[in-house]
């Protein structure tokens, strides 16, 4: 059977102190994946790439996962789930509605500027298929949701209004911090989210609540 370095290692020894645990070296294949989908995006790469990048044989991707499809899908997870892990916990930080804003603004521009790929794959990626557009979908709907339910919560306003107030500060925080990025972080990240979230907060704090009983 191969080992989990792939059949074409030439040199024995080589292969044994390269060998890692099977979770340690699937965390390697998907950083690599990411890398790849990210510069070359679904279409355009291959499998060949994929394993150049990783340092492996192309089976030792096949061990691991059936398709680049597949491999696709489990990267975009992973950085979806990561986005939403620190969406959830920035909003989470604080009790003050100000500082929860700030928080939620900072998390989008600190994952754009500290998982840049991550970013780019959850906001910037091409949906392959239906599956793919689900979980794209989900990146984007989980931020809203977890913003529309505090929102509601601290305002008292009703569905419909609390959640176009969650469209919009997650609109405006994903849609800076991806500028931000683009342009070369041209300023000081705290100055970007300083700015992000005095167009947000100057907005929020403006929006009289809902009276009582009302839908």
């Amino acid at each position: 059977m191969p080992s989990p370095d792939g059949p074409l290692a030439a040199d024995p020894a080589r292969a044994r102190a390269t060998r890692l645990p099977r979770g340690a070296r699937r965390r390697q294949l998907l950083d690599a994946a990411g890398a790849v989908f990210v510069d070359q995006g679904f279409h355009s790469s291959g499998m060949d790439d994929i394993a150049v990048v990783a340092g492996v044989s192309k089976p030792v991707l096949y061990q691991h996962f059936d398709s680049k499809r597949d491999l696709y899908l489990e990267v975009l997870r992973h950085h979806v789930d990561v986005l939403l892990d620190r969406i959830r916990a920035a909003l989470d930080s604080t009790s003050d509605n100000r500082r929860r804003v700030e928080a939620a603004v900072d998390a989008f521009f600190a994952y754009a500027d500290t998982d840049t790929r991550g970013f780019r794959l959850v906001f910037a990626s091409e949906a392959a298929d239906e599956q793919v557009r689900r979980e794209l979908d989900r990146a984007t709907d989980g931020c809203i949701d977890a913003v529309h339910d505090l929102v509601r919560g601290d305002s008292g306003l009703d569905v419909h209004r609390s959640r176009l107030l969650a469209v919009g500060v997650v609109g405006a925080s994903r849609v800076s911090a991806g500028h931000w990025l683009d342009a070369g972080r041209p300023i000081p990240r705290a100055d970007a989210v300083s700015t992000t979230v005095a167009l947000c907060w100057g907005g929020l704090s403006k929006v009289p609540r809902q009276p009582a009983g009302r839908d």
